[in-house]
């Protein structure tokens, strides 16, 4: 058998070094190398793992092309979910669809996904080092032994850091969740074709002993459509009935105040919570309400809005006034156009003095932007107004905040909404609910909503003493609106 000499095996050799210059480049020139590098580093950035397939480990190469593709994968998913199916993408990363009996278990898919994050972040750290020892900086160019790693330090930094920054997202979203949905009612399916939730506002700077509510509505979201009638009950409403329950044993006909200089109240319904958590032992009233994530007093307080209105209400929100503020500086302002100029500042104490003796600034009538500060003083301002006009201006705040909740709002200012929401609201909802509320609430968005106000101005309901049958037919209305007669 005859043996090529040295002389023909050589070519061989240089062209398949030459045909693979990246696993096995000519260490001897320093342009080869160069190049080699720069499309390492390059490749490595835009398909982690294929540096060390092509040039390195492959194993190494083709676990950290795996967890490529997987994370893509898991990125158009969610991407396509929250497009087309905003509801399943919410049910599946809140957890929701885990049984009541297991609710513990909830947190465990963005956890999971907080975990993919992290390690995807810490694997291409890993990969851009082992990237960096391929390129053999030696063998390159003397400007490229520089510049080679400084790209490479930059690239690992924006493509980890938006690994990590997934991951904090991701984390933000599980706390707010846990915090705000941590305890809650049982899912109860809609009544007569509504979710409705009774909305509470109050300043906890006051005093939580103390506190009054100082706004309190009805959010009735149409269960098919995601139609939405908020009813407003003034807080000073008085003489109302009770549904069925604990109140209604109290109270077998209306509401009635209590004159006693020790711990009295009056008749209307944003006393109860004085009466019910001060002035009588709530925990036996409603024994199972903090279990289930609410109050004594808001229990009570939704038993007097069933009673008025006539619907079931069985989940409350309550919003907090000063993480009121944080949110509308979180969203990054909400429009308002102002009927009548009003002072910051203030209040009924100084109703006998001029506004300028005390006023800190003012809000101009006209088209406003208000950051959370501004915001938060039109919602409390008495000056030259009665509560009736707190009421609209309230709705207001609420109203501009829904239209302000868009994608792309949410989106770009996650992390200070994420945050802003712990110290905003506290709820009864279950989690189990979210994902349908979520569907609901890009439906409603398309619609305008509509407003109920039980004031004398608007409706000619008496403060003190309501015409029950009055506000329960103005509410059926409005829910379901007669079918009009076809014209014969």
């Amino acid at each position: 058998m005859s043996v090529a000499s040295p002389s023909l095996q050589r070519p061989v050799r240089r062209s398949v070094i030459e045909a693979r210059p990246i696993r096995n480049p000519d260490v001897t020139s320093a342009g080869t190398m160069t190049k080699r590098g720069w499309w390492l580093v390059g490749l490595n950035f835009l398909v982690p793992g294929s540096a060390q397939v092509l040039a390195g480990s492959r194993k190494l190469g083709r676990f950290g092309l795996g967890a490529t593709i997987f994370l893509w994968v898991l990125l158009v998913f969610g991407g396509v979910c929250a497009l087309l199916a905003p509801s399943v993408a919410f049910n599946i990363a809140s957890g929701a669809w885990v049984p009541a009996p297991l609710s513990l278990l909830r947190p465990l898919p963005l956890l999971l996904v907080q975990g993919l994050f992290i390690g995807y972040a810490v694997l291409w750290i890993v990969l851009t080092i082992d990237t960096l020892r391929l390129v053999r900086l030696v063998r390159a160019k003397p400007l490229s032994r520089i510049g080679i790693p400084a790209l490479a330090i930059v690239l690992v930094a924006v493509s980890s850091g938006a690994a990590a920054y997934g991951a904090q997202v991701t984390g933000s979203t599980r706390e707010a969740l846990g915090d705000i949905f941590g305890s809650s009612a049982p899912v109860v399916p809609p009544s007569d074709g509504y979710y409705n939730i009774l909305l509470l506002g109050a300043d906890s700077g006051e005093g939580r002993d103390s506190m009054r509510f100082d706004s309190i509505s009805v959010v009735s979201v149409n269960a098919e459509t995601g139609a939405t009638t908020i009813t407003g009950i003034p807080r000073d409403l008085g003489h109302f009935p009770f549904a069925e329950g604990p109140m209604k044993t109290l109270y077998p006909d209306v509401h009635t105040g209590k004159s006693d200089p020790d711990c009295g109240w009056g008749s209307g319904i944003n006393q109860l919570r004085t009466e019910v958590e001060v002035c009588r032992d709530g925990n036996a009233l409603y024994p199972n309400a903090v279990d289930e994530g609410s109050e004594p007093g808001i229990e009570a307080t939704k038993d007097a809005a069933e009673g008025l209105l006539g619907i079931s209400i069985p989940y409350y929100v309550f919003i907090d006034m000063h993480g009121f503020a944080e949110m509308i500086d979180a969203l990054g302002g909400v429009e308002i156009t102002v009927q009548q100029r009003l002072p910051k500042g203030g209040g009924p104490e100084y109703g006998g003095q001029p506004a300028e003796d005390w006023a800190i600034g003012w809000i101009e009538a006209g088209p406003q932007r208000m950051d959370g500060d501004t915001a938060q003083w039109y919602a409390r301002s008495r000056y030259t107004t009665d509560d009736f006009d707190r009421m609209r201006r309230q709705r207001e705040l609420q109203e501009a905040m829904i239209a302000q909740f868009t994608p792309e709002t949410v989106l770009t200012r996650f992390q200070s909404v994420a945050a802003a929401s712990t110290n905003l609201m506290e709820t009864d909802l279950p989690q189990g609910l979210l994902p349908t509320l979520a569907d609901l609430a890009l439906k409603a968005k398309e619609q305008e909503v509509k407003t109920i106000e039980l004031t004398p101005e608007a409706n000619s309901i008496d403060q003190e003493e309501p015409d029950v049958s009055y506000v329960q037919e103005l509410v059926r209305d409005s829910l379901h609106p007669p079918t009009p007669e076809p014209t014969p």
